[in-house]
């Protein structure tokens, strides 16, 4: 690989990462030695990339920091395309529209000779075969009261129409093919549960902080999961 390329998929490495990245670490994803990422963090950093970190600890990349357009490769560029594809396909409304803005900007940013990959993509996903059924729920504002960590008061009907109210913390809305739901901790039952979308008879969006940080309980939620399997 080409130093600048390494350069490039240290940054890339450091983007994704959730927390901070040793160089071993770092070295075993591109497949080249720990001393090698050691020199090349070190070039980043003299050029004024903000890196943090440290040998034995571990390195992460400020947020903020942009790469400029003309580094998107052009599978990175059909990822966003395909991505965007399947939510214009199968999101809520206001989701399939932010789909068409995110393409839009895209292609105002790459340069010529890869707009074509916007334009004219080679990847495609299937129009959605039916509309979703949302039910009367505003999907908008359930993402708003997740990202805000914010209360519902729920009323519910579960497949045998059988029918409760109860307070949850909302941690996120799932576009599952033909279904959507809202996963959530429920006071009630004092665990997380999953709620059909179209089966929420009503919701009152209450103006109540719940005590946890989504995060946490979304990294809670998926230990769940795998636990489960």
């Amino acid at each position: 690989m080409r130093r600048a390329d390494r350069l490039f998929e240290i940054l890339q490495v450091l983007r994704r990462a959730k927390g901070p990245m040793t160089a071993s670490a770092i070295a075993e994803q591109l497949e080249t030695s720990q001393r090698t990422v050691y020199r090349d963090l070190a070039a980043l950093m003299a050029r004024r990339v903000p890196i943090r970190g440290e040998a034995g600890v571990g390195y992460v990349l400020a947020r903020g920091f942009d790469l400029p357009p003309l580094m998107l490769t052009p599978s990175e560029i059909e990822a966003v395309v395909l991505g965007a594809q399947w939510v214009a396909a199968n999101a809520d409304r206001t989701l399939s529209a932010a789909a068409g803005d995110v393409l839009a900007k895209v292609a105002a940013i790459v340069p010529k000779h890869l707009r074509e990959l916007v334009d004219d993509p080679v990847v495609g996903t299937p129009p959605a075969k039916q509309r979703h059924p949302d039910g009367t729920v505003d999907l908008s504002r359930l993402r708003e009261w997740s990202r805000k960590q914010l209360k519902l008061h729920i009323h519910y009907a579960d497949a045998e129409g059988t029918t409760s109210k109860r307070t949850v913390w909302p941690i996120l809305v799932g576009y599952v093919t033909g279904v959507r739901v809202l996963i959530a901790w429920c006071e009630l039952r004092r665990d997380f549960r999953i709620f059909r979308t179209e089966r929420l008879l009503s919701v009152d969006f209450l103006d109540a902080l719940y005590p946890e940080r989504r995060s946490t309980l979304r990294r809670r939620w998926e230990a769940q999961l795998r636990h489960t399997k």
